[in-house]
């Protein structure tokens, strides 16, 4: 019987296995086709807006000569479809092309040198967001209906409520125009690093904390959870052994729309901090109409958001044995 047991758990686990390689396959093909589509969609959305990254007022008074050469330069003269066929073709052999407001700089050195800046942003508010989502949502679970758990509920309105630019705000306000104790612009050390974290992180923080708290009262109902105090089990111990455990994975199926949000997120922040990463990269391309940067940046935040969302799946199916690794 032992025997027999054994060889059907190898079996079980043989055949997994193998539904995990089609299942991470799947999802490859799904976000290389989704990545076509964005590309796809924001070029020509960009083309479609009225103006052009000639059109400013200096610009305009450029002869006719010059400004017919700078457009050949760029490419910007040909049929739109070859543009796309073109632009594509140089994307998947890694070439983003020469920024129109920043050349002869191409967008891939600009992106090397200020994506650190980003990621460094982003790291730090994901790990803010982690670790006090989770650690309020577990106060105001355990402590239901006290003062706690309704001050949580205040502070989660407030931050779902409040957009990031009016924290922003705020916070430059409180601590650096009243206390006079942070630095509101830059990025000279970690003090620069405490007032965008805090703006970026404020609003994850809330939801993750709305979440944990909801789905760990959800798990605490459960027989295993009674049967474990019901054998005497110290409550601290049923609650992070036991209980936290199964609560947390819903969890991590948020992390890849954390990462979405906080990269999207970063776009404000960085302009109001003045903040040399790519997020304020964006804004400012948007607003100079330098279609290569917007293209090489969509590109470079849609990989980072389908490879975080990939990376969710795959977690959540090696936490969780339920999941049907062939849907």
């Amino acid at each position: 019987m032992p025997t027999t047991f054994i060889i059907l758990v190898r079996e079980y686990y043989k055949k997994r296995r193998g539904n995990m390689f089609k299942y991470i396959l799947k999802r490859l093909v799904y976000g290389f086709l989704t990545f076509l589509i964005i590309m796809t969609l924001t070029f020509f959305l960009m083309h479609s807006i009225p103006g052009g990254p000639f059109d400013g007022d200096a610009l305009t008074k450029m002869p006719p000569e010059v400004q017919a050469n700078l457009m050949e330069k760029f490419g910007l003269d040909k049929p739109l479809g070859e543009q796309y066929l073109t632009y594509m073709n140089n994307l998947f052999h890694g070439e983003l092309g020469i920024s129109i407001s920043y050349a002869p700089r191409s967008v891939k050195s600009i992106i090397v040198s200020e994506i650190p800046v980003t990621a460094t942003l982003a790291l730090t508010s994901i790990s803010i967001t982690i670790v006090l989502g989770i650690l309020f949502g577990i106060v105001a679970a355990l402590k239901q209906g006290k003062w706690q758990d309704q001050v949580s509920k205040v502070l989660t309105t407030l931050g779902i409520t409040i957009p990031s630019f009016v924290m922003c705000t705020l916070l430059i306000y409180v601590f650096a125009v009243k206390l006079r104790i942070l630095p509101t612009m830059g990025f000279d050390g970690p003090k620069n690093l405490i007032l965008p974290a805090t703006a970026l992180s404020f609003g994850s923080i809330a939801t993750l904390s709305r979440l944990t708290r909801s789905s760990l009262l959800d798990v605490v109902r459960q027989d295993y959870v009674r049967t474990a105090k019901a054998k005497g089990l110290k409550n601290s111990v049923v609650i992070f052994k036991h209980a936290l455990k199964n609560s947390l994975l819903p969890v991590v199926t948020y992390l890849g729309p954390l990462v979405t949000s906080l990269l999207t997120g970063s776009f404000v922040v960085e302009k109001i901090f003045a903040i040399p990463g790519i997020g304020r990269e964006m804004v400012s391309a948007i607003g100079d109409r330098d279609y290569t940067m917007i293209l090489g940046l969509t590109a470079i935040f849609s990989i980072i958001m389908i490879a975080s969302f990939l990376i969710v799946d795959i977690l959540y199916a090696l936490i969780d044995p339920r999941v049907k690794l062939d849907s």
